[in-house]
């Protein structure tokens, strides 16, 4: 069908008369018109379309009508399927761009201009980058369309694609601000690198240099150590050399000296020297060893004999604290002399300060202060031990008492015989339980700062209760059927 168009569409262009033209366009128009309904039921031909070559060259025509009518042709396409520009790669899409820009530029036809701008406002609205593509591509188009295309007949189209243009140039124009702004930045930042390094740059050459220096001393001062080390080496070895050169010679000097017949003798008196040389150091090194061993067992033998001497003395001191805490004195043992010199000593003592002769009346009054003495010791240990009887029994009460509570039953399964073991047949015993009972009401009805201390119970509870106890001090056990009524002395009472 785009072939088919082309073809018209060259007639058309060709032709000169008018009912040809008429013929021929509504031929074109009903081939466009079949193309946009085929692109109603089958979306997939829409992108077939605008990468076709034919397409392009339809677009590519002066004449006013057919262009008109192609670019309706794109406008339809865009209007079915919005998202169709996404999948046209660039090498197709940026000529479609070309040729409608170029319409824009070179037309003055308001038909022609209004196509075109609606055309490229649904391209931008079906893909937003496309504006910042036509601001990078197309500089000075913008100016262009407000001054060829203002007060046309379709100024809302061409606001609309002004403020899309001006927004793409915005977005490009703050992108190379930013751009520049980040390029400014990376050269302070490597112009300060720079200077930072350059400055140290001398500091770093002066430490390597001094480095370098100290370096190259201490390899030269370690060359002339072991040169001065190998020269001394050598002079030694020299030296031994000459020497034993001499000796060979002094010895060659002598043996010339000797006698041929007493060589044999001269020989052994050399080899007996050389024996006794050989000898001499070698009981010089064996005793010498032995010395060191020697020297060492002495070391720790002095080792030992000062830890046994620092455990006894410790151990000694233990033993003097141990008998200085110990209660008990070991007695000694005297012989005849000691206990003779303590014999005499007792009797000096006895003659320096005689005993005292007392009068009868004297020894009285001391015998009735013992007496009196030992009846306060014995009235106070009654007492005492009436007191700890008296706790001996309050101790029995409370552990039958605690017993009892331990083993008493519920109140929901309690009967009249268990309520007769807690109770008392006794007069006293019963007065003194109503007394107590009524106390602690009054006590828990107290507010909680009266509760603090003892200071506020009332006198005459504290008389009562003292009165009762002096008059009749009653012990009762619980769980027994008669109480034991006593006296303030501890005598029971009938």
């Amino acid at each position: 069908m785009l072939i088919l168009g082309r073809r018209i569409q060259a007639r058309f262009v060709r032709s000169i008369k008018d009912e040809e033209r008429g013929q021929l366009f509504c031929s074109f128009r009903m081939v466009t018109d079949s193309l946009c309904w085929l692109f109603t039921g089958h979306l997939q031909l829409a992108n077939t379309v605008l990468q076709q070559e034919h397409f392009l060259q339809l677009l590519m025509t002066d004449d006013v009508e057919t262009g008109t009518v192609v670019m309706s042709v794109l406008q339809s396409i865009l209007r079915a399927d919005r998202v169709i520009l996404n999948q046209v790669p660039d090498n197709v899409l940026h000529p479609i761009l070309d040729e409608l820009v170029y319409k824009l530029s070179a037309s003055t036809n308001p038909v022609i201009g209004s196509a075109a701008t609606r055309s490229l406002l649904q391209m931008i609205e079906s893909r937003p980058d496309i504006g910042r593509i036509m601001g990078i591509r197309y500089k000075g188009l913008r100016s262009l369309l407000s001054k060829q295309w203002t007060g046309k007949g379709f100024g809302r189209e061409l606001a609309h694609l002004l403020d899309r243009l001006q927004s793409g140039s915005y977005q490009r124009e703050e992108m190379q601000r930013l751009h520049n702004a980040a390029c400014t930045i990376q050269a302070m930042w490597r112009g300060f690198q720079i200077r930072k390094r350059v400055r140290r740059l001398p500091k770093a050459v002066a430490t390597l240099q001094r480095s370098f220096r100290a370096k190259r001393e201490k390899e030269m001062i370690q060359f002339k150590k072991h040169k001065e080390v190998e020269d001394l080496r050598q002079q030694l070895q020299l030296h031994r050399l000459r020497a034993m050169r001499a000796f060979r010679e002094k010895q060659l000097t002598l043996l010339e000296l000797v006698h041929a017949g007493q060589m044999d003798k001269h020989l052994h008196e050399i080899q007996e020297n050389a024996a006794l040389e050989i000898q001499r150091c070698w009981k010089g090194y064996k005793e010498r060893k032995a010395f060191h061993q020697q020297k060492l067992i002495l070391k720790k033998y002095k080792a030992a004999v000062t830890i046994q001497r620092a455990v006894l003395r410790f151990l000694r001191k233990r033993r003097k604290l141990r008998d200085s805490l110990s209660p008990w004195k070991k007695t000694r043992s005297l012989n005849d002399e000691q206990r003779l010199h303590l014999q005499q000593k007792i009797d000096a003592h006895i003659q320096l300060h005689p005993a005292q002769q007392r009068a009868p009346e004297q020894s009285q009054e001391l015998h009735v202060q013992a007496q009196e003495t030992l009846g306060q010791y014995l009235l106070r240990w009654k007492l005492e031990h009436g007191a700890e009887q008296r706790r001996e029994a309050l101790l029995a009460q409370i552990y039958t008492d605690i017993g009892m509570l331990m083993g008493a039953p519920s109140l929901s399964e309690g009967t009249e015989k268990d309520l007769e073991i807690f109770s008392s047949r006794s007069v006293p015993v019963a007065l003194k339980a109503k007394q107590s009972h009524t106390t602690m009401l009054k006590r828990s009805r107290w507010p909680w700062w009266k509760k603090l201390s003892d200071e506020f119970i009332e006198e005459t509870d504290a008389v009562m209760n003292d009165s009762f106890d002096m008059d009749q001090g009653i012990i009762f056990v619980a769980g027994a059927k008669t109480a034991k009524v006593t006296d303030s002395s501890g005598c029971p009472l009938p």
